[in-house]
This record gives C-alpha cells, sequence and structure tokens, in this order.
C-alpha cells in the first residue's frame, strides 16, 4: 500500500500537534509531582472524562469488537458491557470519595486507611505487582493489536532492507519496530507534560479517533449499499443485529453463532464479574486511571461528572461505528478467517488518499491515548509508592518529577521486552479477571466498613492463584465456572483473614473518616466517637441513582441502534426514556447539594 503526500501530510500535522502540546504544557507539569500526575488537582469535568474513554480506546478495542461481532452477533459485546454496572457504582459512590481523599494515586489509599507493617507491604507490593508487572502486560497487549493493524496496513513493512532484528537475544519484526518508534514518541510527550499534557491530548486523540471511526462506518455502510442493504444481505443470520443474548443450557443447537449463555455463564458476566474482579479501567469502586481522573478534577462535583461522561460515552456512543463496521464486514468479507482484522481491511481497501491518512492517525491516536496514560498512570505509582516511601524519602519535588521522566521510559522498554514474549494474549483478560476474582467485594466493602484491614486485601489479592492452578489445569473448567468458585473461595478467606487479625488502629481509623466522612452502618462506632465529624448520608437516593444511571445508558446505547438501523419510533421512545432517567438523577443531584460538596 503506498500512502499519499497528503496522507502522510495528515499523519505528520496529528504527530506534530500531539508533540507540540507535550512541550507546551511540560514547565507547568515540571513543578512538582501533584502538577505532574494530577494536574494539580484541576482538571474539568469534560477533558478528565474524555481522558478516561480515550485511554480504554486502544489499537485493539475496535478490532476486539468486530470479533465479537462476526462470533456472537452485536449481543456479543455483552462480555465487556456488563461492567457498566460496577462504572455507575464508582459514579454515585465512590467518586467523590476518591477525590476527598486527597491522595497522589489509588495505591496511596493504603496508606491513609490501613495501619502496620502489613499496611506498608501492601502498599510496596501493589506498587510492583500493578504499577509495573500488569501495566507492561496490558501495554504488550496494546503492542500486539498495534502490530496487527500495521502487518495488515504495510504487509512488506522493512527497514534497511530488513524484516527481523536481534538483540540480546531478542526478536523484533519490523513491524514491532515501528511501534517501537511510536512508543518512543509518545514517551517523549508524556513524560514532558505529565498528566497534563496527557489529558489534553487525549481530548484531541478521542475526538480524532472517534471521527475516524465514524468515517469509516460511513464508507462501510455505501460500499454494502446502505443499511437496508446490511440488515438484507445479513437477513439469513438475524441473530447479529439482537441486542440481548439468549440465556439457556449450552451453547445454540441452530448452529447460528449466537451468543447463547448458560444459566453458569449469565450469572458470572452479569451477576459476580463487574463487582468481584479487578480489571484495568474497570476496577470495583474506581481504581487505576480511572481514580487518578477522578482525583485530578477540580471538585467532588466535576469527579462526579466526569466519570459520568466516561460511562456514557464509552458504553453508549463509541461501539456503535465499530458494530457497523464488523456488520459490513461480514458481508464483504465472509471468508477471511481473522475477524479482526477485517477493520483493518476495511480502512485499507474503502479510504481514498487523504481519508486513508486520517484513518491511519486515528488509529495512531487510540494507540498512543492509552501508551501515555499507562506509562504516566504506571510511574506514579512507582514515584508514589515505591521510590519516594521506601528507597529515598524527603527529597525535592523537583527530583521526583525528573525520576518520573525517566520511569517512563523504563515501563515503555519493559513493555517492548515483554511484546516480544508474546505471539498470542487473546485469553490474558480471562486470566486477570479469575484471578482477581473476590478482591471486588475487598475494593468496594473498604470505604464502608471498618473492619477491613491490609490483611483483608493482601489475602484476596493472593487466595485466587492457590486454587486457579487446580481449576484451570487439573479440571480445565471453563472461565465462567471458575471464576464462580474463586469467588467463593476468596471471599471465605480474606473473611476468615480478617477476623483472625488485629483491626485498624484507631487513630487511623478516625483520621480516615475526618478526612474521608463516608458514613453508612459499617462505620458506626467510629462515628460515635467523632461526634463532630458529620458521615455522609442519603444512601438510598444514591441507590436510585445507580439505577438509573445504569438504565440511561442502556437505554441510550439501544436507542442509537434503533435509530441507526431505521427503527425512528422504537428509537425515540428508548431516548425519551433516557432522557427521563437523566432529568430523576439531576433532581436527585440537586437534592442533596452536589454543588455544596466538600472540597
Amino acid at each position: 500500500m503506498i500512502l499519499s503526500f497528503v496522507d502522510w501530510a495528515i499523519i505528520v500535522a496529528y504527530l506534530v500537534v500531539s508533540l507540540a502540546v507535550g512541550l507546551y504544557m511540560s514547565r507547568r507539569a515540571g513543578q512538582d509531582t501533584d502538577e505532574f500526575f494530577l494536574s494539580g488537582r484541576k482538571l474539568p469535568w469534560y477533558i478528565a472524562g474524555t481522558s478516561m474513554v480515550a485511554t480504554t480506546f486502544a489499537a485493539d478495542t475496535p478490532l476486539a469488537v468486530t470479533e465479537l461481532v462476526a462470533q456472537s452477533g452485536i449481543a456479543g459485546n455483552w462480555l465487556w458491557w456488563n461492567m457498566l454496572f460496577g462504572g455507575m457504582l464508582t459514579v454515585f459512590f465512590f467518586a467523590r470519595l476518591w477525590r476527598r481523599a486527597g491522595i497522589l494515586t489509588d495505591t496511596e489509599f493504603v496508606k491513609i486507611r490501613y495501619s502496620g507493617p502489613e499496611a506498608r507491604f501492601l502498599r510496596g507490593f501493589r506498587a510492583v505487582y500493578i504499577g509495573i508487572v500488569m501495566n507492561t502486560v496490558v501495554i504488550a497487549w496494546v503492542n500486539l493489536a498495534m502490530v496487527k493493524v500495521l502487518e495488515v496496513m504495510f504487509p512488506s513493512l522493512a527497514f534497511f532492507g530488513h524484516t527481523e532484528f536481534h538483540f540480546m537475544g531478542l526478536t523484533f519484526s519490523s513491524h514491532l519496530v515501528m511501534v517501537a518508534l511510536l512508543i518512543v514518541f509518545v514517551t517523549v510527550y508524556s513524560s514532558l507534560s505529565g498528566l497534563w499534557g496527557v489529558s489534553i491530548t487525549d481530548t484531541f486523540q478521542f475526538v480524532m479517533a472517534m471521527g475516524g471511526s465514524i468515517v469509516l462506518a460511513v464508507f462501510a455502510v455505501r460500499q454494502v449499499g446502505g443499511i437496508d442493504q446490511v440488515k438484507e444481505q445479513l437477513e439469513s443470520v438475524p441473530w447479529v443485529f439482537e441486542f440481548f443474548p439468549a440465556v439457556g443450557e449450552g451453547v445454540d443447537s441452530t448452529g447460528s453463532g449466537m451468543l447463547k449463555m448458560s444459566i453458569v455463564a449469565f450469572v458470572a458476566y452479569l451477576g459476580v464479574q463487574w463487582w468481584a474482579s479487578w480489571y484495568p479501567g474497570a476496577e470495583p469502586g474506581g481504581g487505576g486511571y480511572i481514580a487518578q481522573r477522578m482525583m485530578s478534577a477540580k471538585d467532588e462535583k466535576h469527579s462526579l461528572l466526569a466519570t459520568l461522561w466516561f460511562q456514557v460515552a464509552h458504553y453508549a456512543v463509541r461501539p456503535w461505528p465499530w458494530i457497523i463496521v464488523a456488520l459490513c464486514a461480514l458481508i464483504l468479507y465472509p471468508s477471511e478467517a481473522d475477524k479482526g482484522a477485517t477493520y483493518v481491511m476495511m480502512i485499507r481497501d474503502l479510504m481514498p488518499s487523504g481519508l486513508l491518512g486520517l484513518l491511519l492517525a486515528a488509529f495512531f491516536a487510540a494507540y498512543m491515548s492509552t501508551i501515555s496514560s499507562q506509562t504516566v498512570w504506571g510511574a506514579s505509582y512507582v514515584i508514589n509508592d515505591l521510590f519516594r516511601p521506601f528507597v529515598k524519602k524527603n527529597a525535592s519535588e523537583r527530583y521526583y518529577v525528573q525520576v518520573s521522566r525517566v520511569t517512563t521510559f523504563v515501563i515503555m522498554i519493559l513493555s517492548l521486552v515483554v511484546t516480544t514474549q508474546f505471539n498470542l494474549i487473546s485469553d490474558a483478560w480471562k486470566f486477570v479477571l479469575a484471578c482477581s476474582g473476590g478482591i471486588g467485594l475487598v475494593l468496594l466493602l473498604r470505604w464502608f466498613w471498618w473492619r477491613i484491614n491490609a490483611w483483608s486485601e493482601l489475602s484476596a489479592m493472593v487466595a485466587p492463584y492457590f486454587i486457579y492452578p487446580f481449576l484451570k489445569i487439573k479440571y480445565n473448567l471453563d472461565f465462567e465456572t471458575s471464576l464462580l468458585i474463586i469467588v467463593v473461595w476468596s471471599t471465605l478467606i480474606w473473611l476468615i483473614v480478617t477476623f483472625l487479625t488485629r483491626p485498624v488502629d484507631r487513630e487511623t481509623l478516625h483520621a480516615f473518616y475526618a478526612r474521608v466522612h463516608p458514613g453508612g452502618a459499617g462505620w458506626k462506632s467510629v462515628a460515635s466517637e467523632l461526634p463532630g465529624v458529620k458521615g455522609d448520608t442519603g444512601y438510598v437516593r444514591l441507590f436510585v441513582n445507580w439505577i438509573l444511571g445504569c438504565a440511561l445508558v442502556l437505554l441510550a446505547l439501544i436507542g442509537t441502534g434503533k435509530i441507526i438501523f431505521g427503527e425512528y419510533l422504537a428509537g425515540a421512545v428508548y431516548f425519551a426514556f433516557a432522557l427521563v432517567a437523566a432529568f430523576v438523577i439531576y433532581r436527585n443531584l440537586s437534592k442533596a447539594g452536589w454543588d455544596k460538596v466538600v472540597k
């Protein structure tokens, strides 16, 4: 494939703008770690929320959705749509608490919530396990997806006549070398500008990536002959248009491919996974880069709005261009084995000069927004929760910023090394979800029950690893069954450990309650010792908002689909109910005085 001058000009212009933002924000970000990692806690909700969405929009995302639609139709997306329920909990129950905590990372929460040497160990352990190990694996997965994109777009790519390079026993394909060059570019501007530059470029990159996705969807539908032709040519497989999965025992006996969940799978996905398991970007109660954005918001109101906008954009707005392209790909590439790659083939085969460069730049934008956020977030763990408390205390803020910038490069190098060790990690998310089964309940309850301690969290983190090998290797159980067993096992373990170990000391509990004042029955004994501190109330209203928030997103999601497929009346009805849900949420928040919360 040959790119025209216009295509290259668009790609170069995009890269220049991204670098310019990094250079412009570098001086402000270099003042201290609060500015570098949290933008001075001054991000408006629309920037913070859009940055969350952009981070979850990586190069692999549209490819994965294309595969899901090819395998199980639109309903296949429930394998990730179920995480909406946990995300909406974060909006109404946890966003304001994260903002009140006044900490730099979600791992620093350990310091203000727990006591004793076990708390100190947990903080360092989380910094290494999540900030380095899990972070580099996630980046490696995103790198591999970008390699697939480049392989389709540039099948004969070579540098200096070579398609492979060897260094220190590692093999780098020419496509991975190109990804490495992109990584270096991303690391330069993210290490210069910190979260300020990352958040602003995220917003720009998200608009660009979504714009490119919509353009591709329009061209794909035109190529097929219109949306009516899409429906007509797929009428032999009507299951692809179903919004909800069929539920029953076993798989679909018709052989149609429709996602027919077993009862166990239905319970695992929609009843357990979203609250029981830890997963990057969908942590129960918020965490990782989601918590980072909430803590960087101007105040509690902006924190809540940012997280709400994230849920709406992530689940109701973003998927539809990908789904439409996936449906068209079923028609245009019916025999292609790699269904995910057909998304990239559509770009290669349908885009004219100029728009081809725009779509490539959009893919770069999706990739770079994720990488930049992951590196800055990972560096925050290393510096704030490992280097500062355990390696070098009481250094100057500028010194820590300098080390943070070096750390972003180290994380990138490690991710490249990890990338060379994988050919296929498509089941990695199932491994992460299964081996974190049970920790979710601790992450939720640690805000609302005083008895949770560092041992609770530690035992919940390690308990799955004692049983997972038996379930997977010896008994070869499916993911859903394994998840349910692990959640029950881990929950029993951490509850037993909690009551067999000493509670957090009262001084730490008092300080935490006075700082965050979460309220609720779980803090009753602590609250009685602090008559001057008023805990939160109105949890019934928050629960109603959670239900309505989930309904709002699902109604908007389905309503958008109905309109796209020409069912305008049905779409209008869905949106009408979505607006009612939004109005009731707004009224409830106004009655609760959301604009007068603690800042």
